[in-house]
């Protein structure tokens, strides 16, 4: 059977990747970083999805991490900013480097277990804010970390996101068909009980659900 390492953070779009993989007849080895993010409690939620695909799942601790990459909101005590998930003050949630780091640890997992594939759910609407979410790192990405490995792992072996052209609308229709169970995903920055309904991620998580035109299933603590 063919293997997918596919990172998996607990959002409404990791989970419908590695849903994706499932139905596309993947065995799937889903990869969770904690990398002292203060919404930690997203892996969670990626357990809970690689317990009902069956999936293997691995959760990787950089937590030491979170020193080193001061100056976010995810890792620092910096507040998270509410608003729309495309505006400038969102900035300040991006974490450096984040997927070339993760990517970097996921790949070489896949060259050890023999995987053919590396997947990530970096989708149009991130382009804005995150740099390693474009097109043009994914391409560079994946040279990169095959010229790195040759002639180790399976030969075939390559980066994958699905969504990098996609909307986030988009993947929630597409999670809708796969039967995703989105009120068990997680999007909000700010780590509390429920998702806040203010900040960035909670906003455009309601957003994609109404261009969608489906029922958005979370509970907010400010409701649409």
């Amino acid at each position: 059977m063919k293997k997918a390492v596919v990172i998996v953070s607990g959002g409404m779009d990791s989970v419908t990747l590695a849903h994706f993989y499932a139905k596309n007849g993947f065995e799937l080895s889903l990869l969770s970083f904690n990398y002292g993010q203060r919404h930690a409690k997203e892996i969670q939620f990626a357990a809970a999805c690689a317990e009902r695909l069956g999936a293997e799942h691995r959760v990787v601790d950089l937590s030491s991490l979170r020193s080193l990459l001061p100056g976010s909101a995810l890792t620092d005590d910096i507040e998270v900013p509410d608003g729309h998930y495309a505006a400038e003050n969102m900035k300040v949630t991006v974490v450096p480097n984040r997927n070339a780091i993760m990517l970097a640890v996921a790949w070489g997992h896949a060259v050890a277990i023999g995987a053919e594939v590396v997947a990530f759910g970096a989708h149009g609407g991130d382009h804005f804010i995150y740099p390693d979410c474009r097109p043009e790192f994914y391409r560079a990405a994946g040279l990169a970390f095959a010229i790195g490995s040759e002639g180790f792992g399976d030969p075939g072996l390559h980066l994958e996101a699905p969504f990098i052209n996609m909307g986030k609308h988009d993947i929630a229709a597409m999670g809708a068909e796969l039967g995703v169970p989105f009120e068990e995903t997680w999007s909000c920055y700010k780590g509390g009980d429920l998702h806040c309904g203010t900040c960035g991620t909670c906003v455009e998580r309601k957003e994609a659900f109404r261009l969608a035109g489906l029922q958005d299933p979370t509970v907010y603590e400010v409701m649409p």
